[in-house]
């Protein structure tokens, strides 16, 4: 006879279903690394790259989808339900300025990157706005660069993926040529602006920060 749910869920350690990868990512209040899951679990990193890849295709098409941001896994909810919810717990999504969005996508196609990587390429000062997209938690502090003043490195959070409704950084729109070459470095000439195709757009640089 086969396992119930409740059985399903409270094997021992040293196995992972799917239904129990589910539970724990429905109870973590936070993104779980893969190493964490495995270790928590007591299985390897093959198990739980495996249980991953069978619970992404489970929710396909449901109000729950997992999210992956390198390392790390969260359970989001689905982006068509997104202005259901928003309207549930009384607000519509925040609106971002044109001097925010342009940096939010310098970070996300650069990152990492520094702030002062951001303000070369934009050419105004954007401490204001990286505050701003950091208390919204669009970017996240990734570390610090190994360069003098060992300033922060900035990418994208979760935030980010269920904002723009992405499972991960690799369902980014292509960006075509002329606006892949603004987010060449100014002082790296030699750098390349990357693959040119598709149909996104970068709003227009402000001529001042944003207040």
């Amino acid at each position: 006879m086969g396992l119930t749910m409740a059985e399903e869920i409270i094997s021992p350690t040293g196995e992972l279903s799917e239904a129990q990868l589910e539970a724990l990512l429905f109870v973590a209040e936070r993104p779980l690394a893969r190493r964490e899951i495995a270790t928590l679990a007591g299985v390897d990193r093959a198990t739980v790259d495996a249980r991953l890849g069978d619970l992404e295709v489970s929710l396909g098409g449901r109000g729950i989808r997992l999210a992956v941001s390198g390392d790390r896994v969260e359970l989001v909810t689905a982006p068509e339900a997104g202005a259901l919810i928003a309207r549930y717990v009384g607000a519509d999504a925040v609106r971002l300025s044109p001097a925010a969005l342009e940096t939010l996508a310098i970070v996300a196609y650069r990152q990492p990157v520094t702030k002062a990587f951001v303000e070369r390429i934009r050419g105004v000062d954007s401490d204001y706005t990286i505050r701003t997209l950091l208390h919204r938690r669009l970017i996240v502090e990734l570390g610090r660069a190994d360069a003098p003043g060992r300033p922060f490195l900035y990418g994208t959070g979760f935030e980010f993926l269920e904002r723009f409704g992405l499972t991960s950084l690799d369902e980014l729109p292509p960006l075509e040529a002329d606006l892949a070459a603004r987010l060449v470095d100014p002082d790296d000439v030699g750098a390349s602006a990357g693959e040119a195709a598709g149909g996104s757009s970068l709003p227009p640089a402000s001529a001042a920060e944003e207040g």
